[in-house]
C-alpha cells in the first residue's frame, strides 16, 4: 500500500509500505479516507521536528483523520464502550493513552505519562491508505458528516478545549490571535457561548475576511497596526476578558498578555517553531494573568459530533476545506500551505 513518509524537513516521499497485520485485542484496522494538514504537522515538516522531538528515521505524518473499519479485533469496544463493527465510518482521537497512569485516572488522557500520537515521532500517522487504531479511540460518526468533516472533528475537539480552558462567560470579551482552522473554530464556538464582542487578527487578509464570516465582532489584518494598540483602542485600555493565541506562540505571546485586562486569562494553544515562549514578566505579574497551556484536548470527540449534525448550532466544518489533494500529491499539498498561498484555510488529503 501507499504512504506518504517525511524523510527530513521539506521531504516528503510517497513509498510503498507493508500492509498492516490483523488487529489484536483493543485494535481495529481502518481503511483512511482523509486526513486534515495541522500547523503541529507543518512544524514537523519545516523542521523535521516538533519541540524537542525530532524525527529520527522516515515517518508518516497525520493525525487529523477518519475512515471506514474493514477489520476488528478481539475486545472491539468504542469509544462510548459499544461494539465496532467493519463497515462502520468513524472519526479517530490520534492520542492513545494508557488509562492507567496517575493523569489518566485523574480524569486527564491528553497527560498521560505514556501516551502515543499518531505522527509523531516514532509513532506513524494517517497519510497511509490502511492502518491500526486504539478501538477505544475510534468514534462512529453519521453519514451526515462528511469523509473531509469526519477528519476535522480533530481541530474541532481541540479548539473545544482551548474554549473549556478560557472558562468564557456571556457578554465576555474576547481576542483571537491567529485565524486559521483552529482559530477560526474557537472563534465559531465562543459566539455559541455568548462571548461578545470578539475580535480576530491574523496575518493574511483572507483569513480576517473568513473570520468576520464566521461571527468576529470584527477582525484585522496585522500589517501597520498593532493588535495590542486596536484592543486598547476598542476597549477604552481597559483590554479583553479572554485572550486565544492560536498563532505560531512567537511575539504573538507577549502580544497577547499585552491585551488581557486586569485579571484577565490568556490562553495559549499555538507551538513556537524555537521551543521558546517569551512575553514581558511584569505585564503578566502585575496584571495578575491566568495563563493556561492548551494540550491537545480531552473527551471531546461526543461534544465535536454533536457541533457537527445539530443544526440549530451547527459548526460548517466543510466550510474550513479550501484545498484538496490526492495523496500522491501530499508533498505539493504541504509546500502550497507552507507557503500559505492566497485563499488557504484547510488542506485535506483524500487517501
Amino acid at each position: 500500500m501507499l504512504a506518504a513518509r517525511l524523510y527530513g524537513a521539506r521531504d516528503i516521499r510517497i513509498d510503498t509500505v507493508p500492509e498492516p497485520a490483523a488487529p489484536g485485542s483493543g485494535q481495529v484496522m481502518i481503511q483512511v479516507k482523509a486526513v486534515g494538514v495541522c500547523g503541529s504537522d507543518l512544524h514537523t515538516y519545516l523542521d523535521g521536528r516538533i519541540g524537542d522531538t525530532a524525527v529520527q528515521a522516515p515517518l508518516i505524518l497525520g493525525h487529523e483523520f477518519g475512515g471506514e473499519v474493514i477489520a476488528v479485533g478481539p475486545d472491539a469496544l468504542d469509544g462510548h464502550g459499544e461494539p465496532l463493527r467493519p463497515g462502520q465510518r468513524v472519526a479517530v482521537d490520534p492520542a492513545t493513552p494508557c488509562l492507567r497512569c496517575e493523569m489518566c485516572e485523574a480524569g486527564h488522557p491528553n497527560l498521560c505519562r505514556r501516551l502515543h500520537f499518531c505522527g509523531l515521532w516514532p509513532d506513524d500517522g494517517s497519510l497511509q491508505e490502511k492502518m491500526i487504531c486504539s478501538v477505544h479511540s475510534c468514534f462512529p460518526v453519521p453519514d451526515s458528516i462528511s469523509d473531509a468533516g469526519t477528519a476535522l472533528l480533530e481541530p474541532l475537539g481541540v479548539a473545544i478545549h482551548a474554549v473549556d480552558l478560557g472558562k468564557l462567560q456571556v457578554a465576555r470579551s474576547v481576542a483571537i490571535l491567529g485565524c486559521g482552522p483552529i482559530g477560526l473554530l474557537i472563534l465559531r464556538l465562543a459566539r455559541l457561548s455568548g462571548a461578545d464582542p470578539i475580535y480576530a487578527f491574523d496575518c493574511y487578509p483572507w483569513r480576517a475576511e473568513k473570520a468576520k464570516a464566521w461571527g468576529a465582532t470584527d477582525a484585522w489584518t496585522l500589517d501597520a497596526d498593532s493588535p495590542v494598540d486596536i484592543i486598547k483602542q476598542q476597549t477604552d485600555g481597559r483590554g479583553v476578558d479572554v485572550v486565544f493565541e492560536a498563532a505560531w506562540a512567537d511575539h504573538s505571546v507577549e502580544q497577547a498578555a499585552e491585551m488581557a485586562r486586569l485579571g484577565g486569562r490568556v490562553i495559549l494553544v499555538g507551538i513556537p517553531s524555537d521551543d521558546q515562549i517569551l512575553m514581558k514578566h511584569s505585564v503578566a505579574r502585575r496584571k495578575g494573568l491566568t495563563i493556561k497551556m492548551s494540550r491537545r484536548m480531552k473527551h471531546t470527540y461526543p461534544r465535536a459530533i454533536h457541533l457537527a449534525t445539530t443544526e440549530r448550532i451547527a459548526v460548517d466544518l466543510d466550510g474550513l476545506v479550501s484545498h484538496r489533494f490526492p495523496l500522491k500529491d501530499t508533498a505539493q499539498a504541504f509546500a502550497m500551505n507552507t507557503a500559505y498561498e492566497a485563499g488557504i484555510h484547510k488542506i485535506v488529503i483524500d487517501i
